[in-house]
């Protein structure tokens, strides 16, 4: 992008997650613009005194000769010459589909003021939230990790180091399942499973989104959960409740089994449809991977089983989940194998209803 091809307007001297309205605005003309250019002779315009959310930065790029507004401000958009070609007023809350965190949304346009920061902030990180997740992200720890991300931004961490201490505290974990100090290693689990949440939320919020670090993030995210449920195993002959040698097989061998296979078949869905999740095709996979055997699911069935004092219970209980939500995973991916054979487009449920 060329200067020639931006203009921005306005002052926005207050801060949002520690940058000014200008620094916050050429960040995420950084991450976006070289996914997709401004178009030929068009001129992308952003008012500064306005925080808004990213969503309409896509979409400005997506839709040449659109300006988007709030009542009479101009807020942004690209367009050629002096007059767009359509406007679109955020004050009549359109909805628009976020094809990154997979959910439809009306995105956020406020006048940063020193009052608004608060708002605007506790707006752009549940913004960043994905629409479609497990029950625990999406309900019990959004408030406590908000609170954590405006820290870390305060005290001026990266992603990355909220990732590291993150892992520190997953490793741990498997350490105090190992030993037996199941809630001891609960404790633990569910620090790191909070600061999961910060991380990203702080890369997006910030817009400090990295290769590096969402290989990290994701890499972690992606190996751990086997090495919990098998230290979980191992750690019951801690406490006295030493599975069977046949039935700890059975239980490993359907945790890891299940577990690689669902991803497998979850890659195989994206790999089929253009990069579409599973989870978003209808409203009963979006329903489902609330539940599905993921780590944070598996960890619910295991606290309750501590709290009944039985957390052999509680592996056999995730064992058989695990079977459970794969069988589910392989008639989706029949579904959809028999839907494109019958020459059905697949597509997500949420951008039909956007």
């Amino acid at each position: 992008m060329t200067q020639t091809q931006l203009n921005m307007t306005g002052n926005g001297d207050a801060r949002i997650w520690g940058m000014t309205s200008a620094e916050r605005v050429r960040r995420l003309i950084a991450q976006e613009t070289g996914k997709r250019p401004i178009a030929d002779e068009h001129m992308l315009h952003i008012n500064l005194d306005y925080a808004f959310d990213p969503l309409l930065l896509r979409l400005a790029l997506k839709m040449p000769g659109t300006r988007f507004t709030n009542g009479d401000d101009m807020v942004l958009g690209q367009w050629q010459g002096e007059t767009p070609g359509q406007t679109i007023d955020l004050a009549t809350s359109p909805s628009f589909y976020n094809e990154q965190l997979r959910k439809k949304e009306t995105p956020f346009a406020t006048l940063l003021t020193p009052q608004t920061r608060y708002q605007i902030e506790r707006a752009s990180y549940f913004g960043a939230y994905k629409g479609v997740t497990d029950l625990l992200t999406k309900y019990l720890w959004p408030e406590l990790a908000f609170h954590m991300t405006r820290l870390a931004a305060a005290l001026k961490m990266t992603p990355n180091m909220v990732t590291a201490i993150g892992a520190i505290l997953c490793i741990y974990a498997t350490i105090l399942f190992y030993q037996g100090h199941f809630w001891a290693g609960v404790a633990s689990g569910f620090v790191f499973m909070v600061l999961d949440t910060v991380d990203g939320k702080l890369a997006r919020c910030t817009i400090t989104s990295s290769w590096w670090g969402n290989i990290f993030d994701h890499g972690i995210d992606l190996v751990h959960p086997p090495f919990w449920w098998y230290a979980w195993g191992i750690g019951l002959g801690a406490v006295g409740l030493a599975l069977p040698t046949s039935t700890f097989i059975f239980v490993m061998a359907a945790i890891l089994i299940g577990y690689v296979v669902q991803r497998l078949i979850e890659g195989a869905f994206m790999r089929m449809n253009d990069g579409m999740h599973v989870h978003i095709w209808r409203p009963f996979d979006s329903w489902f991977r609330l539940i599905t055997a993921r780590r944070n699911p598996n960890m619910a069935i295991l606290v309750v089983s501590l709290l009944a004092g039985r957390p052999d219970i509680g592996l056999v209980a995730v064992a058989w989940w695990t079977i459970v939500s794969l069988v589910v995973h392989a008639v989706q991916l029949t579904q959809m194998l028999v839907a494109k054979a019958c020459g059905e487009t697949i597509t997500s449920w949420l951008e039909k209803d956007a």
